[in-house]
């Protein structure tokens, strides 16, 4: 018979490591299980020559200590490799693996950064005797409100894995939404920051020197041929009184622009203005109106049936929402369930969603199926918003064709214009 050496988990979820005799491995993890353990590894021992039968097969192992991983980390973990941590964890729990293994093993086999940083607080928090969601609500940086309050309602109803699975399922699904809205902006960015860079470059180096042609000849320019000059002067800053040169503001601006209506928008007026006036925008505000009330309705099913208190689902929901108006509606409906009323009537009178949304929540109301309802707008949505970002993406193309089909013709012809007026002269 050969000895095995083996590290196993014992009901409390702590490592203990020994030797067990058998005449194969299979054996082995059956001994090793027979003693109430979960074995983690379990390898063949080399005999060694020196060993004497009267040598212990197991030695006291030394504690290590772990290290926390170091580094300086700005901004907070990115969603896909939280939702892929959530993943996992559902999956251990799913496997009957204790919880502090779980969080030692997803922490061990992740990359130094923050989520490993973030992951060694709560483990060593949850070892420390905390719950877990007590203890990822120490690190908002990783977990949000919205996390917390999902993985605080699957231990109380002892159904964490499901929760965390349902959990991870929300998150891949709100951050494909993102990439597909991010994707169909890409093109119409990538088309208008090319056609600046052609346009400055054809303002400094090419209309000076049909400028200086034109000069020459001492002839008078039309109008349209005059203003494109002047535009170059502007971009060159040689125009007369100039302080800073136009091709600098097409540079700087845009930049400094977004910086400004990102802090404009940390103001409550600033994001209040800017979210109602945005979803009136044509086309764009159809698509914004859509993202929300998936994005609102997919978080309220999921915490309805995680089994969060209604009341504190909606505000929850209505934090998360991103968008001012259905925060605003969200809040009244909170006030309508806590004075006793419905949920659908608040919704309704502030006509931020469609007829059918209004409809389906209060049949689902009725029928004491509302995370079901709610989970079903959000699916039916979400196809709404890929049939919205196709249709948006199309729009585009042919816009961004006629924009700079324009540009350029505009160009050509206040070029063209004065050299007629040579020819005839010279005629």
């Amino acid at each position: 018979m050969a000895t095995y050496t083996y590290q196993a988990l014992n009901a409390s979820g702590k490592t203990q490591k020994g030797t067990v005799e058998a005449a194969s491995s299979e054996e082995a993890i059956q001994r090793i299980k027979s003693q109430g353990y979960f074995p983690t590894s379990v390898q063949a021992q080399k005999a060694k020559k020196s060993a004497t039968k009267g040598e212990k097969g197991e030695k006291a192992a030394k504690p290590v200590k772990k290290k926390k991983g170091g580094g300086f980390s700005i901004g907070g973990v990115k969603p896909k490799y939280l939702a892929l941590f959530t993943r996992q964890l559902s999956t251990l729990q799913d496997a009957g693996l204790p919880l502090l293994r779980s969080l030692q093993i997803l922490e061990s086999q992740q990359k130094p950064g923050l989520l490993k940083n973030i992951l060694l607080g709560v483990t060593e928090e949850v070892e420390g005797g905390s719950s877990l969601s007590e203890s990822m609500g120490k690190f908002p940086k990783a977990f949000d409100h919205l996390y917390v309050k999902m993985v605080n309602a699957g231990e109380i109803g002892g159904v964490l894995d499901v929760i965390l699975q349902r959990l991870s399922e929300f998150m891949e699904k709100s951050e494909k939404l993102k990439r597909k809205i991010k994707g169909a902006m890409v093109y119409p960015i990538v088309v208008i920051i090319v056609a600046i860079s052609i346009l400055v470059g054809i303002m400094l180096l090419i209309i000076p020197k049909f400028e200086e042609i034109f000069l020459d000849f001492e002839i008078e320019l039309p109008a349209l041929t005059q203003g494109l000059i002047n535009t170059s002067r502007w971009v060159a800053g040689t125009n007369a009184g100039a302080t800073i040169p136009g091709w600098a503001i097409l540079v700087f601006g845009g930049p400094i622009l977004w910086i400004s209506f990102k802090l404009i928008r940390k103001t409550p007026p600033g994001r209040a203005v800017f979210d109602t006036m945005i979803l009136w925008v044509p086309v764009l505000g159809t698509l914004i109106r859509k993202t929300v009330i998936a994005r609102f309705t997919r978080t309220l099913g999921t915490l309805i049936s995680a089994g969060v208190p209604i009341l504190e689902a909606v505000t929850i929901t209505s934090q998360t929402s991103g968008n001012y108006v259905f925060e605003k509606a969200l809040t009244n409906v909170h006030d309508s369930i806590r004075e006793g009323e419905t949920f659908a009537a608040p919704l309704r009178e502030s006509k931020t969603c469609d007829a059918i949304v209004v409809n389906m929540i209060d049949v689902g109301e009725e029928t004491g199926e509302m995370d079901a309802m709610l989970l079903k707008i959000a699916d039916n949505y979400d196809e709404e918003v890929d049939v919205a970002v196709a249709s948006l993406v199309s729009l585009l193309e042919p816009l961004m064709v006629v924009m700079l089909g324009g540009m350029v013709g505009t160009i050509v012809v206040a070029m063209f214009l004065p050299m007629i007026k040579m020819l005839e002269s010279l005629g």
